[in-house]
């Protein structure tokens, strides 16, 4: 889960451990399910009858294997893909075999089907993969390229020509800090233009948010207040680039600039058993000319995480007593050392 910008030629499984995919997997074997009750049947009491006996046995053929894939991905997507692929179907093969042993000796009967049984898992497991693959394929590389550079190219003009006029203010009267806010801007839009399809650690991100933060802190002084609540942040959590730092490029934008009163954005991290909650509010005014590019900019980040995380991730929004609220959970990944 770490990243989806994975060589396809080398590993192209998909994180067993996301739910995303367990769902998928779940409906998948449901679907060949029904489509093997109707092979052969004319009526529908037979084809129930033929469908709810396939499915005492395939359904807990697919629990273990959700299980047995779970605990075993790590190793599986060390591998070269081809040889994954067989390995998988071998422990499918072998999941297949030790639940028909159990339902023979269970129910009494001996089952007569064992090599159809076989073929069936194997032909489901390869076109479960297939799925997979095809999915990675169509998300991966251009369509996936494109929709992540997407964030770059929304980087507001105005942003840039207020930071040059904020830092050309101060090049006489305090040049040391004119060279920091330059030093910031190159940071900044260095991130900004960089490969953005691994994760980075969340202590990274913030020190982009830091580096906006300071440039636009120039131009606004004392009206844009910031209040951090990271105490309860793990440090080594993987998170996609630029995922914050939107969030709080609309804050300020739609929040604290529209506004001649000070305000204040709040920015809470903290964990929650193996999820990471984001939650950023700022002042909230009804502007209709600002909130379409809002939205655009949520709906990024929002594709971003499930093109990450899949069905692991959200982005719910709130408005109400002029407070706007984003908040973000998503998997608590930690860093590899």
């Amino acid at each position: 889960m770490g990243s989806i910008n994975q060589n396809r030629q080398q590993n192209a499984l998909p994180d067993f451990r996301n739910l995303g995919v367990m769902l998928r997997i779940l409906v998948g074997v449901s679907v060949m399910t029904v489509a093997a009750a109707a092979t052969g049947t004319h009526s529908l009491q037979t084809w129930i009858q033929m469908w709810i006996t396939i499915t005492a046995f395939v359904a807990p053929v697919t629990i273990l294997s959700l299980v047995v894939l779970g605990a075993a991905g790590p190793w599986l997507r060390r591998m070269d893909y081809r040889f994954a692929v067989v390995a998988i179907v071998i422990m499918e093969l072998a999941i297949t075999t030790l639940a028909a042993k159990f339902s023979s000796g269970l129910l009494g009967n001996t089952r007569d089907t064992m090599v159809r049984d076989w073929f069936l898992a194997a032909l489901a497991t390869l076109l479960l993969l297939g799925y997979f693959e095809l999915r990675a394929r169509a998300l991966s590389p251009a369509l996936t390229e494109a929709r992540l550079q997407a964030l770059q190219a929304r980087i507001r003009p105005h942003f840039f020509f207020n930071s040059i006029n904020a830092v050309l203010s101060l090049v006489r009267s305090e040049p040391r800090r004119a060279e920091e806010a330059l030093h910031d801007m190159a940071e900044l839009f260095r991130a900004l233009m960089a490969d953005n399809r691994d994760l980075i650690p969340i202590r990274r991100e913030l020190e982009i948010c830091h580096q906006y933060l300071g440039i636009e802190q120039l131009r606004l002084g004392d009206r844009l207040t910031v209040e951090w609540h990271t105490e309860s942040m793990p440090a080594d959590a993987m998170v996609p680039p630029l995922l914050l730092q939107p969030v709080l490029e609309n804050a300020v934008y739609h929040g604290i600039e529209p506004a001649a009163e000070p305000g204040t954005v709040t920015v809470e991290i903290r964990l929650s058993g193996e999820t990471l909650r984001i939650r950023l509010r700022n002042p909230y005014r009804d502007q209709a000319r600002h909130q379409s590019g809002n939205r655009m900019a949520l709906a990024n980040i929002r594709e971003r995480l499930q093109l990450h995380f899949d069905a692991e991730a959200s982005l719910a929004t709130r408005a109400a007593a002029g407070v706007f609220e984003v908040e973000i959970s998503l998997p608590y990944v930690k860093e590899r050392r």
